[in-house]
């Protein structure tokens, strides 16, 4: 049967996880559609079909779907997934607010995070922080999956012609509304999509110190995270954790700065191509999962590879 994958964006541009989310359905098999709801998003719908691997794309182009409010969305996708075998989405908040309702609503299991796809009804997904890899089966007539992202490489953004069809919406479910938002601006790249993060741990000792690493990741263009630790210490903001709470990232290079490395702080990061680490502490778990180890000061280390950066 066909794949519905659900579109994440802004009205204005596709996100780059639905891309990641269309490359899971390729490996499932079968017609990929996409659904894009939401209010002025022709401009998605259609990049949405440029897609590689997209056959369709359905646009509800609703007041309701301005803003992602799941109690919207999922009465919809209902609707649609009964006519699927498959409803995927990214494990992102905005995917894994969506799926478990419609999950429910639909009376089968909501499948979570997966990172590999054994067959069309069989899936990979981490456990244990990480730690181990669960197989699940189903036998559910409509699988309903969150992908994690950096788990399958991105679709093409080009090379596809799909159709997009437009649909009706379910309208306001009237149990929610949109309020407002408080976006973090920056010019550096968005935490889970960056090739180079930056993070800093309980070792920064302060909010202040994170100014170190800001200008190391100024030089290299990279993004900044943080463990758990630092974000409840109120060092950073809680949009900078990384972890099994947090974010997960793989990027291309990961410098973790002043982190021990617990658990949960390797269950978000520990898939990056390499793994740098910073700390005085040459027993930190860290150096266990880490390609490249500096025993050193962070305060005396970072300056100095700021520095070199700059005669580079």
């Amino acid at each position: 049967m066909s794949i519905l994958v659900i579109a994440e964006h802004d009205n204005a541009a596709l996100k780059a996880a639905t891309l990641n989310a269309v490359s899971a359905a390729a490996k499932i098999g079968g017609e990929i559609h996409v659904l894009v709801a939401g209010q002025g998003a022709q401009a998605v719908a259609e990049a949405a079909a440029t897609v590689a691997g997209v056959a369709k794309v359905l646009l509800a182009d609703d007041a309701a779907y301005a803003h992602p409010l799941p109690e919207n969305v999922a009465p919809l996708v209902v609707n649609l997934a009964k006519g699927y075998g498959h409803v995927l989405a990214a494990a992102s908040s905005e995917g894994k607010n969506l799926l478990p309702r419609v999950a429910a609503l639909l009376d089968v299991a909501a499948i979570s995070d997966i990172t590999g796809v054994v067959s069309a009804d069989t899936f990979e997904r981490p456990i244990y922080a990480g730690n181990a890899i669960a197989t699940v089966k189903s036998a559910d007539p409509i699988k309903v999956v969150t992908v994690r992202t950096t788990a399958f490489e991105a679709a093409a953004a080009t090379g596809g012609s799909a159709t997009v069809e437009s649909i009706a919406g379910t309208g306001d479910a009237g149990s929610a509304r949109f309020v407002g938002q408080e976006l973090t601006k920056s010019e550096r790249p968005e935490l889970t999509q960056a090739k180079i993060v930056v993070s800093g741990g309980r070792g920064m000792q302060s909010g202040e110190n994170f100014k170190l690493l800001e200008a190391l990741a100024d030089k290299l263009g990279a993004a900044v995270g943080a463990s758990r630790a630092a974000v409840d210490a109120g060092f950073v903001p809680n949009d900078y954790q990384v972890g099994q709470t947090g974010k997960i990232v793989a990027p291309e290079l990961y410098i973790a700065v002043g982190i021990s490395g617990a658990i949960q702080h390797l269950a978000g990061m520990k898939d990056s191509k390499v793994i740098v680490a910073i700390n005085k502490d040459e027993e930190a778990p860290i150096f266990q999962v880490a390609d490249y180890g500096l025993v050193a000061d962070l305060f005396k280390a970072v300056p100095e590879l700021t520095a070199a950066l700059d005669k580079a």
